[in-house]
């Protein structure tokens, strides 16, 4: 929206030309993100309160979160509601990842509101089946997925209309270019080529998983969303260099038409994250819930589909990978053999009730994570 306002001007005032930077929009988006959620938070925060939309806590976890039983939920409304306005005023709205990214973002989001809303006002707790919400995460994951995979493959509209209709009517000998591939970090010239099916594959559980590994690890104040704010930014970074055609032909990866773009929503979700912190830090005032944690996850999945960085994601969001993991160990070892493999499952409530204190848990678990990215940014050289 501003870019388009700031292209008109840039034809008499050169200066609004620096608008046209990716660079620029995607830092100018990060702040306004966190402007906005300092501005709405507090109101959608005593809103939230006002509406009785209560956190509530089960009584055989950790007995110190007993005391934030009642705290506000659904808190990740915020975060959605900077992220969207912040990509309409500073995101080239002509981009087609940008729209991709942010209609996911708003599915995942309200398959979460809809469990939230149904757990905290209508006192359900089971708020949506299991069933149900995964059979609508996966109804989106694999629209979006089919989307992105002739999304990437064709460098503008009319190819992609052209591939989308070959596909429709049963071609089979569609063949997806190298910038489709499955990427090897670390090598340069190591790659799969996945296919139109194998590309929807990888697609579905990147977008499904990370969304529910991501609402798995927010049990905690700000264990979540710092994790998420680190790996967005990193993600942002891989989205630039796999829009510049010469960065990413110098760094040796495939150059992905409009990818750049993403840069901004990436600092969108960045701004927001902080900004969402800034509430949620110990002891939090709001909690994310479930249409934050589900819409963010699925957010950075879709994202890292489209700069082809699958595993560099499952290396950053290595504390999110575990997180799930511990889940199923736990899940599987108490089915086959009665017995527990951790003192509770996700991983934070096991090591909370090895005595570590709620913020130690959060920081060491942020500390690993920054480690984790570091390394992941380092594929983007080490090749």
């Amino acid at each position: 929206m501003l870019l388009y306002l700031t292209e008109l001007l840039a034809k008499n005032v050169r200066t609004f030309n620096v608008f046209s930077y990716i660079t620029l929009r995607a830092v100018l988006a990060t702040m306004t993100a966190l402007l906005i959620s300092f501005v709405v938070g507090p109101k959608m925060i005593a809103w939230l309160a006002q509406m009785k939309i209560g956190q509530s806590v089960r009584d055989d976890g950790p007995q110190t979160h007993l005391a934030k039983a009642g705290t506000p939920t659904m808190g990740g409304a915020l975060i959605l509601v900077s992220i969207v306005v912040t990509t309409l005023l500073w995101g080239d709205l002509d981009n087609r990842f940008i729209w991709i990214v942010v209609l996911v973002t708003l599915g995942y989001g309200a398959v979460g509101w809809v469990d939230d809303w149904r757990k905290v006002v209508h006192r359900n707790p089971k708020g949506l089946s299991a069933r149900a919400k995964l059979g609508w995460q996966s109804l989106i994951a694999i629209v979006a997925a089919g989307y992105i995979a002739f999304s990437v493959s064709a460098p503008d509209n009319a190819r992609f209309v052209q591939m989308v209709t070959a596909w429709m009517q049963g071609g089979t000998n569609i063949v997806l270019p190298p910038r489709a591939d499955l990427i090897v970090p670390f090598f340069k010239q190591v790659s799969y080529p996945l296919g139109v099916w194998g590309f929807i594959a990888l697609s579905f559980f990147v977008i499904v998983g990370t969304s529910n590994a991501v609402n798995l690890t927010d049990g905690l104040d700000g264990l979540a969303i710092m994790p998420t704010v680190m790996i967005g930014g990193a993600l942002g970074i891989f989205a630039y260099v796999m829009g510049n055609a010469v960065f990413s032909r110098y760094l040796g990866f495939p150059f992905v038409p409009g990818a750049g773009e993403l840069a901004v929503i990436c600092g969108a979700i960045a701004g927001a994250g902080l900004g969402f912190l800034w509430f949620n830090a110990y002891p939090a005032d709001v909690f994310m819930g479930d249409v934050g944690a589900l819409a963010l996850g699925a957010a950075l999945g879709t994202i890292a589909i489209i700069v082809r960085q699958e595993i560099v994601l499952f290396i950053m969001g290595g504390v999110f990978v575990v997180e799930t993991l511990s889940v199923m160990i736990q899940v599987a070892s108490f089915k086959l053999t009665g017995k527990r493999v951790f003192r509770m499952a996700p991983l934070h409530h096991h090591y909370e009730l090895k005595g570590w204190k709620e913020n130690q848990v959060v920081v060491r678990f942020w500390i690993i994570t920054m480690l984790l990215v570091l390394f992941g940014l380092s594929t983007l050289k080490l090749r």
